[in-house]
Parts: C-alpha cells; sequence; structure tokens
C-alpha cells in the first residue's frame, strides 16, 4: 500500500515540474517574438532609370562597293606596219581633248604636222578630256590595228559602285542624297546616278551608282563604304538607349518600374537604331520610368531602388 501511495506522489510531483517549467518558458518564448523586427522586401538592385526621348533621325541604308571610272575610253593603234617613236603621257597625266599622246616613224619622219594624211597615221590623240588611267604604249614598239595602247578616265570623273539586294534597290531613287567613307574615315558626299533595274543571279546582287564630286582625291578600285538617306531628310521619332531595350527569342522588351518600385516586363516594337539609340514605335508612353542598365539581371516582379542622376 505504502508503495503505491509513494508512486502516486512522484507522478504528482513530476506533474507540477512540468508545469512551472512551461510556464517560465512561454513568457521568454512570446517576449522574443516581440522584440523580432518586422520582415521587409529589401531591393534586388540599384538601378537607373530613362524615358522616351524625342529624336530626329534621318533614315538610312548602308552598303559596300567601289569606287570606279564614270566612263573609261580604250585608246588603240589604227593601223600596224608603224613603229612608235615618242610617247608623250603616262599614267596619271590630265589630257585634254585632241592631245597627241604618242607619235609614230612617218609622222616623225616627215615633220610635217600640216598633211592630214600623215597626221591621222603618224599620231594618235586623246577623244576627250580626263586622265590616264593606263598605258601600254612603249617606244619602238610596232602595234598591231586594235592593240590597246592607253585606257582614259572620261573628264576624270569617279563614282560609287554600291552593291545592294534588291529589296535594297527598290528603296533607292535617283538624285538621292549619299555620304561615302573612304580611307582612314574621310566622308564624301555624293548623289545617286543611275540604279541597275535587275540583280545579278548568281549573287543576288545589283548596284547603285553614285557620282563623286571632282577634285576628291580618291583613286579608282578603293573599297568604300557608304550609306543612302532613304527618308529624305530627319523625321521626328522617339528613342531610348540601346541598354535599355532587351530581346528574349522574337519577343523584344523593356522594364517598366511601377510606383511601388517593383519591375514589369513591356513589349516594344523597335525601328531604326542611330548609334547607342534605338527607335521605340510602339508599346511605351511618354514619361514611363524604364530601367536603362541592368535589366538583363531582373526577373518580372523584382524589388529595385531607383539612384538619380
Amino acid at each position: 500500500m505504502s508503495i503505491n501511495i509513494n508512486h502516486s506522489r512522484l507522478l504528482l510531483l513530476l506533474i507540477c515540474l512540468s508545469g512551472l517549467v512551461a510556464g517560465v518558458a512561454l513568457p521568454a518564448a512570446s517576449s522574443a517574438a516581440e522584440q523580432a523586427p518586422p520582415a521587409v522586401n529589401r531591393p534586388a538592385l540599384t538601378v537607373r532609370t530613362t524615358t522616351l526621348r524625342e529624336d530626329k533621325w534621318a533614315r538610312t541604308l548602308s552598303a559596300n562597293g567601289s569606287i570606279l571610272p564614270w566612263q573609261e575610253a580604250i585608246i588603240s593603234a589604227q593601223v600596224q606596219g608603224l613603229r612608235i617613236s615618242e610617247v608623250r603621257v603616262s599614267i596619271g597625266d590630265h589630257v585634254q581633248q585632241g592631245e597627241v599622246l604618242l607619235t609614230l616613224d612617218n609622222f616623225a619622219r616627215t615633220g610635217s604636222e600640216s598633211d592630214s594624211s600623215n597626221a591621222a597615221q603618224g599620231r594618235i590623240v586623246s577623244p576627250d578630256s580626263g586622265v590616264i588611267s593606263a598605258a601600254n604604249a612603249t617606244v619602238g614598239s610596232m602595234p598591231k590595228s586594235g592593240d590597246e595602247l592607253f585606257r582614259l578616265i572620261r573628264k576624270g570623273r569617279l563614282e560609287w559602285h554600291a552593291d545592294l539586294t534588291a529589296e535594297e534597290l527598290m528603296l533607292i531613287r535617283k538624285g538621292m542624297a549619299a555620304e561615302i567613307t573612304v580611307g582612314e574615315g574621310r566622308v564624301i558626299k555624293g548623289t545617286v546616278r543611275a540604279i541597275s533595274p535587275s540583280v545579278d543571279p548568281k549573287t543576288r546582287y545589283g548596284y547603285a551608282l553614285v557620282t563623286v564630286p571632282d577634285g576628291s582625291g580618291i583613286v579608282a578600285g578603293a573599297f568604300a563604304r557608304g550609306t543612302f538617306d532613304v527618308s529624305g531628310g530627319k523625321r521626328p521619332l522617339q528613342s531610348l538607349p540601346q541598354s535599355a531595350v532587351m530581346q528574349r527569342g522574337s519577343k523584344t522588351f523593356v522594364l517598366i518600374v511601377g510606383p511601388d518600385n517593383h519591375v514589369h516586363e513591356r513589349a516594344v516594337t523597335v525601328g531604326q537604331r542611330f548609334g547607342d539609340r534605338v527607335q521605340i514605335k510602339e508599346g511605351l508612353k511618354a514619361n514611363e520610368p524604364v530601367v536603362e542598365i541592368g535589366g538583363a539581371f531582373l526577373t518580372e516582379g523584382d524589388v529595385v531602388q531607383i539612384v538619380k542622376g
């Protein structure tokens, strides 16, 4: 009997002790909960924002090509059996129409330029004014009839032969302004003189011929890049920095910063590019803040902190 009473007392004592411990621990847990700071949304990234800017650009089309003579005249021997006695011009010389380029033996022996028959056979004259671009005549040689002696760039005029696809050719018009870049960034202004009516079936390219102003100091055969002003002048548009516009697959978008500093993707339609800026045609309103740099590190709904300046 005494053993059962002792067990009962021991059980009662243990229950009282556990209640005492719980009573002490509960206030401590409650106090810790009261002291914990409230949870806050910390910004994911500090960003700078930008808005649409009003610009005026000219729509341009770029192309590569070569500087070529406007027209070349091939000057050849008209008779054979006559030896060249004197060559009066060389490559790069500027000549006038009718100027004597070389003389032949029979003309040199007669010494009379008034004799029309001797003059016709005894000398080669320039058919036009221009620049000698090739010279194959040498003193003492006996050219055959039809042999090329000289090649002449008529009037000394050069032009840019710009290679273009069929789609690009359809944007070009005669008289359209063009800028040609040659050498170490030197820019020459020209105008479209002619446009090919078809493209080469093998290369799929046609060409536009752009007149190069006299005295430009460029060399025939040089490679040149250029642009055509296909818009006919500068037109108003809205643009953003290139860094603010992103691409995912076929989707082009920007990140708008809402009033609560959450970012949201917005699809936009872009147009031409000029330097480090991109035309925005649709999808964005004026004064809407857009993440300028760092958008690639953000996802839909992220919180950002905006830095000024």
